[in-house]
């Protein structure tokens, strides 16, 4: 009886001093980088959510008196209001829109493909691929840039390259026609349907919504495939390098094709990875500034004009602090929203029952004229 009136009391016993001086320990280790978090990131962060609610002129400071609360209307100004800057923000929107559905898949796919291309073990000489590979990645965005003019000006070397077959390459970073617009018009098709034509959002027609990235964002998606595809190839080999060969030498066992053991083995598990650089990505490309800043400043025709540029130019060129940082908002929202969007599609499914009666083991038949007993 009093073993059992014991037991409680030992189970209610407070943590030990060595629990305890661990957890102080840990604290006292991470108090250092949560005050500069705090400082450094949460304070500016909840200063500019402040800005993009008042008129702050940008001088002096933002919590002072002669700051006034408007509400809203930097965010109307941008979103609904009809004028010239929501005419802005939704071209900065579609050409910023066609460049993450350009550049994702292509440097997702890439960068696998070259994953799977070097992590093979008869391919040799493939720590020279792989650092060749990886090379534009550690390169200044800047470099990379002010490259990309040379190499896709009107005389440069890839229109010198398109003459070899025929092919009269345009003045890339000059020329605003949307690639689809022009597809369309190679085939007669000049101008669009009425309810595309007659319909806007953020003052724009669905017909311009439509055209496509503009030749002179194509030079950038083409410089971003290039840039990024070598950093993710280094995740995508870390966890090929990580799936064991037993796996692949049991679908093998079984009759699988090379196709069907990426398919059906490799793929699959390569899914935390593949959510990691998907939304990797998603980030880049929705915060794409420095190329565009030192490429070319949203011209010609603003077709390369992004979010992350706009937010720039509103708040430190026009000294419009409060659209500036509303649209940096805006652009966090959407950037949430769509990393949300895509763990959901990437989430974990559990087996369909048709399914899983496939691998079940079938019952015995009973036999024919035995003892039903």
């Amino acid at each position: 009886m009093a073993s059992a009136v014991s037991a409680p009391s030992r189970a209610r016993r407070p943590r030990s001093g060595i629990r305890g001086g661990e957890a102080l320990a840990g604290w006292l280790f991470t108090t250092p980088v949560i005050v500069i978090l705090g400082v450094f990131l949460l304070v500016p962060v909840l200063m500019a959510l402040w800005v993009s609610f008042s008129d702050w002129s940008g001088r002096g400071s933002p919590l002072s008196g002669n700051v006034g609360f408007v509400g809203l209307e930097n965010y109307a100004a941008i979103t609904v209001d009809g004028g010239l800057p929501t005419r802005d923000f939704g071209t900065a929107l579609r050409n910023n829109a066609w460049y993450v559905v350009l550049v994702v898949p292509l440097q997702t796919a890439l960068s696998l493909f070259l994953a799977v291309l070097v992590n093979r073990a008869i391919l040799r000489g493939r720590g020279i691929f792989r650092t060749a590979f990886y090379f534009p990645s550690v390169t200044a965005s800047v470099a990379i840039t002010v490259l990309w003019l040379f190499l896709f000006s009107a005389s440069g070397v890839v229109n010198e390259i398109l003459s070899w077959v025929g092919i009269n390459g345009p003045n890339w970073f000059q020329d605003p026609s949307g690639i689809l617009h022009n597809a369309l018009g190679a085939v007669g098709v000049t101008s669009g349907p009425a309810f595309l034509t007659e319909n806007d959002f953020l003052g724009l027609s669905w017909w311009n919504w439509l055209a496509g990235p503009s030749v002179a964002m194509t030079a950038f998606i083409f410089m971003a495939v290039f840039t990024t595809s070598g950093t993710f190839m280094l995740l995508f080999i870390a966890a090929l390098q990580n799936i064991g060969g037993d796996i692949q030498e049991a679908a093998m066992m079984d009759g699988a094709n090379a196709w069907k053991r990426f398919w059906r083995v490799t793929l699959p598990q390569l899914r935390p990875t593949l959510f990691t650089v998907l939304t990797l990505g998603l980030i880049g490309c929705w915060q794409v500034f420095d190329q565009i800043y030192t490429g070319t400043q949203g011209g010609p025709g603003k077709t390369t004009l992004t979010p992350a540029y706009l937010s720039y130019s509103a708040a430190f060129l026009d000294q419009d602090w409060g659209q500036g940082a509303a649209i940096a908002f805006i652009l966090f929202g959407i950037i949430v929203l769509f990393t949300i969007l895509q763990r959901w599609v990437l989430r974990e499914r559990p087996v369909s029952k048709r399914r899983a009666r496939q691998y079940q083991p079938r019952r015995p038949a009973p036999a024919q004229g035995g003892d039903p007993r």
